[in-house]
């Protein structure tokens, strides 16, 4: 016998596990990659169209203030010139203006051919840059130089009105001074010696002194270097056009393509409420992820997987029963509990059928116990044996005691046990669900115990197929009775936050969740039920035959036997469930 000592965990993981993970589920959005690739390369494709037949002329000036000593080391140009208002004039309608009158272009077309400018200024330089974008090279070295020399005269005559309202200034201020000095000279010619003429000729000295002044002034405005810069590299026809190339265009556009698809990818993948990983269903259950079945034979196909032709689902049953048989908290005793999240319980169904052949073919003595008493289908589904021995033979309640409901609502609905034929893994038995009124009652009852207690015996193991989880109580109402919780569910299906109230609720109830085995289903048109192997339409299958009804009347040891100690059973399980429920709901 395998020694189980070690207790199922969820493997810790590390960041470079966690990055790795996110990675490969922004993989699964391969739609929106691939849009985000597909503009990209749309985008890439119109820019190297675009610029295909655009070419781009260039143009530098050095400004330069005006001064009378240009040599001067202590003259700090960039203290005289503000080069931002500069380039807004250079960029100004005025400039184009100028150079549109010298190059002819109409007013039809002066809007395109101001857009065509661009000026900047290279840092910690008093350089203006002009340059021209054009469809021709020789067009676009034309404008380049036109706009550049437009730019240039129209700074020549500002500053020149500059200087010239300067100078007219200081003679405006040299005039008056000069004829008020003139007419004290004429004075002065005419008096006699004494201190009048003294004090004539020190007022001649004052106002010769403000003429020799304002001439001064007027002499070095007139002195000075006006020139408003120079052309260091005038425009030439390009060579070669200013785009990118078709080649690079379209690697560009799918370099930022893919950086968009991801972006939208990760969005997608932060509100997406479901797990799209293994991992994500393990931490949201803090339980491990014991099997992943075979997205081609998760759905479709019949219940036991023994004996297909395509042995990998077989496989993945057997995988996830090893795996349990090694959780010590499952191997002592082996009661285990099968649910699904909500919706169908059809996967779950074939989980529970397929595990209990997996360890029936190990050689433990199997129950399988349908406790979904409210759409159950094994009976109906599954290769029975009705001349088979049970092992249980000897149960309490073995037979059947009349139509189903008819018998009271404490007991588990038929007394029925059958030997389900799994091929070569080997035989176990069924305890069949059917419906019943009150439901609560059926699976609290003491019967109910006992059947799920078996596990107790000696190589014996129990599997319960009971309800969604999230769609009825009464997985809940049998949660305490096993070793055991196995969760199966789509990933796709269910909300992690569904996944966390899956083991909130089983932990409430005094449960431990075992792990999970996650599927996909495929399209309907994928699964295969409606042909056969060679393509053609499959024959309808046939019906299940009826249940053999018992005979009428009571039986010894069912719940019609007066002597049965189990005929009247209090209302104490379905006070059970009932609490448990609130609870839950109080959480």
């Amino acid at each position: 016998m395998i020694e189980t000592n070690r207790p199922a965990a969820v493997p810790a993981e590390d960041e470079p596990d966690l990055l790795r993970d996110q990675f490969r589920q922004l993989l699964r959005y391969r739609r929106l990659i691939g849009a985000g690739i597909g503009v990209g390369l749309l985008g890439g494709v119109y820019l190297g169209i675009s610029t295909a037949d655009t070419y781009v002329a260039t143009t530098d000036v050095v400004l330069r203030a005006p001064t009378d000593d240009p040599f001067n080391p202590s003259l700090a140009p960039d203290k005289a010139i503000n080069i931002g208002s500069e380039r807004q004039v250079a960029l100004s309608s005025s400039i184009a203006n100028e150079a549109a009158k010298k190059l002819g272009v109409t007013a039809k077309d002066f809007a395109a051919f101001r857009s065509g400018l661009q000026v900047t200024n290279p840092p910690q330089t008093m350089v203006l840059r002009f340059t021209y974008t054009a469809s021709s090279p020789k067009e676009a070295a034309k404008r380049a130089n036109a706009l550049t020399d437009a730019y240039l005269r129209k700074r020549q005559e500002a500053l020149d009105v500059t200087r010239d309202t300067m100078v007219k200034g200081y003679e405006d201020q040299r005039a008056p001074v000069a004829k008020q000095l003139d007419e004290l000279v004429r004075q002065i010619n005419g008096m006699p010696a004494g201190s009048a003429r003294d004090a004539a000729y020190s007022s001649k000295t004052d106002l010769q002194s403000k003429v020799n002044s304002l001439n001064s002034n007027i002499a070095k405005l007139q002195a000075l270097d006006m020139a408003p810069g120079r052309v260091t590299s005038a425009a030439t026809p390009p060579g070669d056009d200013d785009g990118p190339g078709i080649v690079i265009s379209l690697a560009l556009g799918a370099a930022v393509g893919l950086a968009l698809g991801l972006l939208a990818a990760w969005v997608r993948l932060v509100f997406d409420p479901a797990p799209r990983s293994e991992g994500d269903v393990a931490r949201a259950l803090r339980a491990p992820v014991l099997g992943a079945l075979p997205k081609d034979k998760s759905a479709g196909g019949p219940l036991l997987a023994a004996g297909e032709e395509d042995p990998r689902l077989a496989e993945a049953f057997r995988s996830v029963a090893f795996r349990l048989a090694y959780d010590s908290r499952f191997a002592d005793r082996r009661r285990l509990l099968v649910v699904a999240p909500r919706g169908s319980s059809e996967i779950a169904a074939a989980v529970a059928v397929n595990l209990a052949a997996s360890f029936a073919e190990t050689g433990k003595d199997v129950l399988l116990i349908e406790a979904d008493l409210r759409t159950p289908v094994l009976a109906s589904q599954l290769p029975t044996d009705a001349g088979g021995r049970p092992r249980w033979s000897q149960m309490p309640g073995g037979s059947g005691t009349g139509a189903p409901g008819a018998q009271g609502d404490s007991e588990w609905p038929d007394g029925r046990q059958l030997v389900v034929d799994a091929g070569e893994s080997g035989a176990f038995d069924l305890i069949p669900g059917d419906r019943v009124r009150n439901v609560a009652r059926a699976l609290t009852s003491p019967r109910a115990t006992r059947l799920i207690s078996e596990a107790d015996s000696p190589n014996s193991t129990v599997v319960v197929l009971a309800p969604p989880v999230l769609s009825y109580a009464d997985a809940l109402a049998l949660v305490d009775r096993v070793d055991g919780v196995l969760v199966v569910c789509d990933p796709r299906a269910v909300h992690r936050t569904d996944l966390v109230r899956i083991r909130e609720l089983i932990t409430g109830a005094g449960g431990t969740v075992l792990g999970a085995v996650v599927h996909a289903p495929l399209p309907v048109e994928k699964r295969g039920r409606g042909k056969s192997k060679g393509g053609a339409p499959a024959a309808a299958a046939p019906a299940p035959a009826p249940r053999p009804q018992p005979p009428a009347g009571p039986r010894p040891g069912g719940p019609g036997d007066p002597g049965d100690p189990e005929q009247h059973i209090p209302g104490d399980g379905t006070d059970t469930v009932a609490l448990r429920t609130v609870r839950m709901g109080n959480r």
